[in-house]
C-alpha cells in the first residue's frame, strides 16, 4: 500500500510541475505564440568559448579588432620600452670608455705658441730648487710624448675596461630578457583574466536566468521565497565575482601595456586588440639537472658576474704595476722667430725620461691590496650567483609541473562538478533536495569553472619564468 502510495504522489508530483514550469516560462518573458521561450542555460556550456558573450569594455565582433600575437607583443616591447633603450646607451658609453685607457698607449702630441716680454735679464727665483732664465720672445713648436713601457699596467687597465664593457652587453641582455619576460607573463594573465572575466559572465547571466524562472514558480506558489532569497543572493556573488574579474582584467591589460612600451595615450586602449592563443608548451622534464647545467651555461647574469670578477683581476694587476717604473720618449722642436741673443732662430731637442717609484707613503701598496680584496669578493659573488641560479631553476621547475598537472585536474574537477550541479539540479526539481544543496552545488561549479579558465595561462605564465630562469628568452 505504502509503495502505491508513492508512486501515486511521485506521479502526481511531476504532472504538477511540468505544467506550472512552462506557465512560468511563459510569465518571465511572455512572448507572442509561435516564439520561443527563455530556454534555461547551461552554464557549463556558456562559460567555453566567447560566442555571444559581450564582456565589458571588449570591442564587438563588426569592430573588427587586430589580432595581437605574442611574437608581435614582443617585437613591440622590445622596439618601444625605454628600459631597453637607455642601457643599450649605457652599453655604448662603457664600450666607448675603453678608449679612455687606450689613448695611454698612443703619442700625445701637443702644439705651443708663446708670447714674452721679459723684464730686462731676469730669471725665475720661486718655485723650485733651480733657477730658470726669462727671455723676451715670440715663439711657436710641438711636444711629443709616447709611452714605451709601464710593464703592463695600461694593458691591464685597457683589458679591464674591456671586460666592463663586456660585461654592460650582458646586462643589456638580461635587461632584453626580462622584458620578453614581462611581456609573455603580462599576456598570458591578460588572456587568464579575459578568461576568468568571460566565464564570470556567463555565470551572472546563469544565475539571473535562474533567478527568473524561481521568480515565475514562486509566484505561482510551486517555490517559496526562501527559494528566491537564495537565488537573489547568489545573483550578488556573482555580481561581485564579475566587478572583480573586470577589474583584474583592467589591471591585466594596463601591465601588458606598460610592457609593450606604450606611451599611454589616452585614446590607446588594450582591448583594440585580440590575443592570439599560443600553443601549449610541454611538460618539462622530471629531473631538473640538465636545466640547471644548461642555466649555468646560458644566463647572462652568471656571465656577467664572471666577466666582472675578470676585470676586477686585470684591474688588480693594472693596481700592482703601479708600483714598475714608467718609461717615455719625449721630443720637442720649434721656432723663435722674435728673440733676444741669447736664443737661437729654431730649438729641438729628443730624449727618454724613466719614472721610478720609490716612496709614496704606501699608496700604491694600498691601492693593489684593495683591487685584490675586490677581485676576491667577485669571485665569491660569481659562486653565489650560481647558487641563486641553481635555486630559481629548480624553484621554477618544481612550479611549471605542478601548473601543468593542474590544468588536467582542473577540467577533471570541471566534469565531476557538471555532473555534480545536474544530480542536484534534478533533485531540486524533483523536491528531493534543498536549495542550500543546490546553491552549494553551483558554487562548487563556479569555482571549478574559474579556475580552469586560468590553469592554461597560468601554466603558459610560469613556463616563461622558467624559461627565463634558465636564460632562453628568444
Amino acid at each position: 500500500m505504502r509503495a502505491r502510495i508513492t508512486c501515486i504522489t511521485l506521479c502526481i508530483s511531476v504532472s504538477w510541475f511540468i505544467p506550472p514550469l512552462a506557465q512560468a516560462q511563459a510569465a518571465i518573458d511572455p512572448t507572442p505564440s509561435g516564439e520561443k521561450p527563455i530556454p534555461f542555460v547551461d552554464l557549463a556550456k556558456a562559460s567555453v568559448g566567447t560566442t555571444g558573450l559581450v564582456v565589458p569594455g571588449e570591442k564587438s565582433v563588426s569592430e573588427s579588432p587586430v589580432t595581437l600575437t605574442l611574437a608581435e607583443a614582443e617585437a613591440r616591447a622590445l622596439k618601444n620600452q625605454p628600459r631597453l633603450l637607455s642601457q643599450r646607451l649605457r652599453t655604448q658609453a662603457t664600450d666607448t670608455q675603453v678608449n679612455l685607457y687606450h689613448a695611454a698607449l698612443l703619442p700625445q702630441i701637443y702644439g705651443n705658441l708663446s708670447a714674452v716680454e721679459a723684464n730686462g735679464d731676469t730669471a725665475v727665483g720661486a718655485g723650485a730648487v733651480t733657477t730658470s732664465s726669462i727671455s723676451t720672445r715670440a715663439a711657436g713648436g710641438v711636444s711629443l710624448v709616447q709611452l714605451i713601457t709601464d710593464f703592463g699596467r695600461t694593458a691591464n687597465l685597457v683589458n679591464a675596461a674591456r671586460s666592463q664593457a663586456k660585461v654592460s652587453g650582458q646586462e643589456s641582455e638580461i635587461v632584453r630578457q626580462q622584458i620578453l619576460r614581462d611581456v609573455d607573463e603580462a599576456y598570458f594573465a591578460t588572456q587568464a583574466a579575459e578568461s576568468v572575466q568571460k566565464t564570470a559572465l556567463a555565470v551572472l547571466d546563469f544565475r539571473r536566468t535562474s533567478l527568473r524562472q524561481l521568480n515565475a514558480l514562486a509566484q505561482s506558489q510551486m517555490k517559496s521565497t526562501l527559494d528566491v532569497q537564495f537565488a537573489q543572493v547568489l545573483v550578488s556573488e556573482a555580481e561581485l565575482a564579475l566587478a572583480q574579474a573586470d577589474s583584474n582584467t583592467q589591471k591585466a591589460e594596463a601591465q601588458l601595456a606598460e610592457t609593450l612600451g606604450d606611451n599611454g595615450d589616452v585614446s590607446y586602449y588594450l582591448p583594440d586588440y585580440v590575443l592570439a592563443d599560443e600553443p601549449l608548451p610541454s611538460e618539462p622534464d622530471s629531473n631538473p639537472s640538465n636545466y640547471i647545467h644548461d642555466a649555468l651555461q646560458n644566463r647572462p647574469d652568471i656571465k656577467a658576474m664572471q666577466l666582472q670578477s675578470e676585470s676586477a683581476h686585470r684591474y688588480a694587476k693594472a693596481e700592482k704595476d703601479l708600483s714598475y717604473p714608467t718609461i717615455s720618449a719625449i721630443g720637442t722642436a720649434g721656432a723663435i722667430p722674435v728673440h733676444d741673443s741669447t736664443l737661437h732662430q729654431n730649438y729641438g731637442a729628443i730624449g727618454v725620461n724613466l719614472n721610478i717609484p720609490i716612496f709614496n707613503g704606501g699608496l700604491y701598496s694600498t691601492r693593489s691590496a684593495v683591487a685584490k680584496l675586490q677581485a676576491r669578493a667577485a669571485d665569491q659573488d660569481t659562486s653565489l650567483e650560481a647558487l641563486r641560479i641553481t635555486r630559481d631553476v629548480r624553484m621554477a621547475w618544481s612550479d611549471a609541473r605542478n601548473a601543468y598537472l593542474q590544468i588536467q585536474v582542473a577540467q577533471r574537477l570541471v566534469d565531476e562538478n557538471n555532473v555534480a550541479m545536474r544530480l542536484a539540479q534534478a533533485r531540486y526539481n524533483a523536491g528531493l533536495g534543498s536549495i542550500v544543496e543546490l546553491n552549494q552545488a553551483e558554487l562548487n561549479q563556479t569555482s571549478a569553472l574559474i579556475t580552469a579558465a586560468s590553469a592554461r595561462f597560468d601554466y603558459m605564465r610560469l613556463m616563461t619564468a622558467f624559461n627565463y630562469t634558465l636564460g632562453n628568452m628568444h
